[in-house]
């Protein structure tokens, strides 16, 4: 018998990761532990660059932002996971749902748009050294980040709306661990899917590709200018600024990647829910150590506010 329309659905379940009750102190253990150290260490990373002058620049201002949004990331998610194996409930309400899945979206684009703003600010320091002070100046960093926010709040409350149009069936068993976006427009909507289908990789595709392609072209343009450096040293210095973003920039698309390619070749949702923990709770929880541990100066502001804090005043 088939599923009947239901319009007035008021809540889904979320199906996580596995039904075994023995394996739910495990799960809650590792997200707890994952998701306290993804807070904690972008909190650093914030709290070091607000307390050290030295780190009052474009460079780190965007840095901040990410840790920021790094942490919202990971908080639309988590904590409601780890509600529901506490209280061993799977019911999301309708309205949280559509809530989680607007957030979600918001800060996935807006990851991507800052890794784009700094890509850009390596740029501008590595091929126009000499004018880096007068382009990246304070006006112009706020403005970047300020139509980041406005291009991710757009483009998740676009995909939110649409998803408001739609009528559910009963079948309302989410095979993920939060609402995810392909998760409930494609598989659970009994209503026609084809425009949102259009809407959603049309928008998405838009969204990962311009992205994508300004921070290939800033490293493009980044990697001719330190080739033209005649120095091994100058080569090295130069390169040694835009490592750590690199790093984290491959760690991001490449993980985005797995989940897609996970999603296209295999139709077990068991094996796309645990692919998406690489960007939704992995990449966030390494983003700090990627830029402490490879950062000069974000290892001495880091050293300092820690000697600051935990020194008897």
């Amino acid at each position: 018998m088939n599923p009947r329309n239901d319009t007035e659905i008021s809540e889904f379940l979320l199906l996580g990761f596995s039904e075994e009750r023995a394996l739910q102190p495990l799960i809650f253990g590792l997200f707890l532990s994952m998701y306290l150290t993804t807070v904690l260490g972008n909190l650093l990373i914030i709290l070091a660059v607000c307390s050290d002058s030295h780190l009052h620049t474009p460079m780190y201002f965007f840095l901040s932002n990410l840790s920021f949004v790094d942490i919202c990331f990971t908080s639309t998610t988590v904590p409601k996971m780890l509600w529901n194996i506490q209280t061993q409930s799977k019911v999301i309400t309708y309205e949280v749902c559509i809530t989680q899945m607007y957030f979600f979206v918001l800060f996935a684009v807006l990851d991507k748009f800052l890794l784009t703003v700094m890509a850009y600010d390596r740029f501008v320091a590595i091929c126009h050294p000499l004018h880096y002070t007068v382009i990246m100046s304070p006006r112009l960093c706020a403005l970047l980040v300020l139509v980041s926010w406005i291009l991710s709040a757009l483009h998740s409350l676009l995909e939110s709306l649409m998803v408001l149009r739609l009528s559910f069936c009963t079948d309302l068993h989410i095979p993920h661990f939060f609402c995810e976006l392909n998760q409930m427009v494609l598989k659970l909507a009994c209503s026609d899917t084809f425009i949102n289908n259009v809407v959603l990789y049309l928008v998405t595709g838009v969204m990962g590709f311009f992205p994508l392609t300004g921070i290939l072209l800033s490293y493009s343009q980044i990697v001719c200018s330190v080739l033209r450096i005649s120095t091994t040293g100058g080569k090295y210095k130069a390169f040694s600024t835009c490592g750590s973003h690199l790093s984290v920039v491959s760690l991001f698309y490449r993980t985005c990647l797995g989940v897609y390619l996970s999603s296209t070749w295999t139709h077990d949702s068991q094996t796309g829910a645990f692919a998406s923990v690489l960007y939704t709770v992995v990449t966030p929880m390494l983003n700090p150590f990627i830029y402490s541990l490879r950062n000069r100066d974000m290892k001495r502001a880091l050293r300092k506010l820690l000697c600051n804090t935990l020194s008897p005043q």
